[in-house]
């Protein structure tokens, strides 16, 4: 995790590894920072890093692909997916499934954006975050109302709505809006989890 200070960490079949180990991501997640305890010592770590994670949709990896047939039984399914636990998810501001791509489907593909685009497009947002900096992002009121009313329909806890209002921010960043609107909002909803305790 501290190797990885200042970069990104890449964990495939996050699943696969200990859920004790997954624990230990919670706090430099939240903190950016780790800390060790053994036999008296105290160390702490730098772990400012950005976490990007894969994970197959059950064991066999075909649930709900239509590519053919799952034959994971329901316990397993419930067992692969209840290794990463909600307060883990709830750390993850991003949460999004990748459909099935035929080969030939994906050869077929044009018109998307290059990557210059998406820099110059990041570089704006990142320049409209900058001036900003010290300033929270202005919601309009439908923006509000939203948020509140998935907070209480989905159970959100009070770190999952501001990090949504965060994501939210973002997206608006890259449109180049200077408030955060209520179609923000509901962009970000669609990232947030879709296992495990909010299922």
């Amino acid at each position: 995790i501290s190797l990885a200070h200042r970069g990104i960490l890449f964990l495939d079949e996050l699943p696969q590894f200990s859920p004790r180990v997954l624990e230990h991501l919670r706090e430099p997640l939240q903190d950016k920072m780790l800390t060790i305890s053994r036999s008296g010592a105290k160390l702490t770590f730098p772990a400012s890093f950005l976490l990007v994670a894969a994970m197959n949709p059950c064991p066999c990896g075909f649930f709900s692909t239509g590519v053919r047939p799952c034959s994971c039984p329901e316990s397993a399914l419930l067992r692969y997916r209840n290794r990463i636990s909600g307060p883990l998810l709830d750390r993850i501001d991003l949460h999004v499934e990748v459909p099935h791509i035929d080969y030939l489907e994906l050869l077929g593909k044009d018109g998307a954006e290059n990557s210059r685009c998406v820099r110059e497009r990041v570089c704006r947002a990142r320049t409209l975050r900058a001036r900003r900096a010290t300033e929270a992002p202005i919601l309009d009121a439908g923006a509000h109302e939203l948020l509140a009313k998935a907070g209480r329909k989905l159970s959100l806890s009070t770190r999952a709505i501001r990090r949504v209002g965060a994501v939210a921010a973002t997206i608006a960043d890259l449109a180049g809006s200077a408030r955060v609107k209520s179609a923000y909002v509901a962009e970000a909803l669609q990232y947030r989890p879709r296992i495990g305790d909010e299922g």
